[in-house]
């Protein structure tokens, strides 16, 4: 009972954390505001993370596993819609949802700026998710788009969020989604083209 109580608080302070640093970044994450946002006490801490950087770690993996949740929700949204593999990914990454929703999206276009100066434990979590991002684009894009096609979209389409982002939810940062989106789609989402594996 206590392992089952210990292992949901958590969870629950893992959740809190991984909104907290897409929501914060990583330096705005403090321990004492996680504990509170998941409804428990400071003091408890220690009895599940060895160190903040732990925290910040687990925070970065689960992050990476929601927005992949909510990207392939997305996906399947439009997918049966009748978009292709590569138009719902890039339509689903570049929504005007994404734009406003900072803390349940991706964390490589929330944090990618400050991943350099994380602790490596930090760095290291975050590239295996910058990596899974490039992978699954891989996977969407036509055979022929070429080896360094998932490197240069998903580049852009994480470039593009950030922008947005700046310019905030207004004509001009959802312009930069719409040019991002047409000029993704213009080179790579021919029909003829088989995803590449």
């Amino acid at each position: 009972m206590a392992s089952r109580r210990k292992e949901l608080s958590h969870e629950r302070i893992v959740d809190a954390a991984s909104r907290a640093i897409r929501r914060e970044g990583y330096s705005g994450v403090g321990v004492a505001e996680v504990m509170k946002e998941a409804g428990l006490t400071h003091g408890g801490f220690y009895a599940h993370f060895p160190s903040r950087d732990a925290l910040l770690a687990a925070a970065m993996d689960r992050a990476g596993q929601d927005g992949a949740d909510r990207l392939s929700q997305g996906m399947a949204r439009r997918r049966a819609e009748g978009a292709s593999p590569l138009r719902a990914w890039v339509e689903t990454y570049l929504s005007e949802a994404h734009l406003t929703g900072c803390e349940g999206g991706c964390p490589v276009s929330a944090l990618a700026s400050e991943i350099p100066r994380q602790s490596p434990e930090v760095r290291e979590v975050a590239a295996t998710r910058v990596q899974r991002l490039l992978d699954a684009l891989g996977q969407v894009l036509p055979a022929s788009a070429g080896g360094h096609a998932a490197v240069a979209v998903t580049s852009t389409l994480v470039g593009a969020l950030q922008l947005a982002r700046a310019l905030g939810d207004t004509p001009q940062g959802r312009a930069v989604l719409a040019s991002a989106r047409q000029a993704i789609l213009d080179q790579y989402d021919h029909e003829d083209a088989s995803p590449a594996h």
